[in-house]
């Protein structure tokens, strides 16, 4: 994996520990999750960093990318164009799963 992909993965993962990131409404994000908006009416779902280990969460970003490039939503988080719903069925489905193993 490479270019701005990671690059935003690691800038999430970085706020996620209080490391860095915006300002804002990132204020209101708690240590270790970041913002995501999602969908045409730019629902805020807020996200735990540990999902960027996930595989099935690391292939919708890297379709997003591919298809959309990344948009960031006034530099509070990040804009991914998909649905609301399918998008929180594959949190629920995340957050049900075994923790991944260390990002490092």
């Amino acid at each position: 994996m490479g270019g701005k992909l990671q690059h935003l993965m690691e800038r999430l993962h970085l706020a996620g520990k209080g490391g860095g990131g915006g300002g804002g409404a990132a204020r209101d994000v708690p240590r270790g999750h970041f913002a995501v908006y999602v969908g045409e009416a730019r629902a805020r779902f807020v996200v735990p960093t540990a999902y960027l280990r996930q595989p099935a969460f690391v292939a919708l970003l890297k379709s997003v990318e591919e298809e959309y490039g990344f948009d960031h939503c006034g530099g509070s988080g990040l804009t991914i164009p998909c649905s609301e719903r399918d998008f929180a069925a594959l949190l629920g489905r995340l957050a049900s799963s075994p923790p991944p193993p260390s990002w490092r």
